[in-house]
């Protein structure tokens, strides 16, 4: 009796905890996949009323048989102007990665200048204001003349897409830090780096990624337009060329890819944004 007194119960508590967990994020999943068909059977629905009334679009079946023929070899390179989706697909992802990348590092450390500065808020927001309702496909001449190279200017076009959502939530997410924690900062006398390390950052950080989603997304959208303007190369010049060669399906199922990934991107940032977020 002391032998069996003696051996401890096993803990079940985690492990129904753990499979509640599982069962949850199961159902979630399920519930999630439930609505991208409902919404992939909308969109299909929409499309053949369209094209029952107009007989302008082509067929969902063709179209689709068409993307299924895209997929199944998109890496091939028949000449310069002959590429499959998949390198269209990767070069455009490389001019928003540089131009996103290089705008980032300019728009956060300006932003958190700008709320922790009013007098650089002060001169910094006016510039911010006056240029960002201008369409970054504007800038596309003058990045054109200035860089002599088509690629440069789609990296300048998205650099100036993704400079603006991300200083201004920076700024505004910074400016926001409550009255207490720069009262608790001073109490522990907290230096300048620790102050913006420990305090001012965490604080920001969804602002900050919000921002970053909000020029994440517009930068995916501009590249089709900025590479439709250059040409030669990524998934907008696939667009305009098989505009060219009259074949809808192919604009299609370009246009399906381009905002399945635009998804995944936004997904992928939401999910940042959810993690870091502190209820404001």
């Amino acid at each position: 009796m002391s032998t069996l007194a003696s051996v401890s119960p096993i803990p079940l508590v985690p492990a129904v905890s753990w499979t509640a967990r599982l069962l949850n994020r199961t159902r979630k999943a399920l519930v999630a996949i439930g609505y991208g068909f409902l919404s992939a059977g909308l969109i299909i629905g929409l499309w053949a009323l369209v094209n029952l009334i107009t007989h302008a679009l082509p067929d969902p079946i063709a179209t689709l048989s068409t993307l299924w023929g895209m997929l199944a070899d998109p890496f091939y390179n028949n000449g310069p102007s002959d590429k499959g989706i998949g390198y269209s697909i990767l070069i455009s992802i490389w001019t928003v990665s540089q131009g996103f990348v290089l705008g980032s590092l300019i728009s956060i450390p300006c932003g958190i200048l700008m709320g922790l500065s009013p007098v650089f808020r002060r001169i910094i927001n006016p510039v911010a204001q006056m240029l960002r309702p201008v369409s970054p496909l504007a800038w596309f001449p003058i990045a054109l003349i200035v860089g002599k190279s088509a690629a440069i200017a789609g990296v300048f076009v998205i650099f100036i897409t993704s400079l603006w959502p991300t200083l201004i939530n920076t700024g505004f997410g910074v400016s926001s830090l409550p009255q207490d924690y720069r009262t608790l900062a001073k109490v522990y006398r907290f230096s300048r780096w620790r102050y913006l390390v420990k305090v001012v950052l965490p604080w920001a950080l969804p602002y900050i990624l919000t921002g970053l989603r909000m020029s994440l997304s517009t930068a995916w959208m501009v590249i089709v337009a900025a590479e439709m303007l250059a040409g030669g190369v990524g998934i907008g010049f696939f667009v305009f060329d098989s505009w060219n060669a009259s074949n809808m399906e192919r604009i299609i199922s370009a246009i399906l890819i381009i905002g399945v990934i635009g998804l995944l991107m936004d997904r992928v940032m939401e999910y940042f944004v959810k993690k870091t977020s502190h209820g404001v």
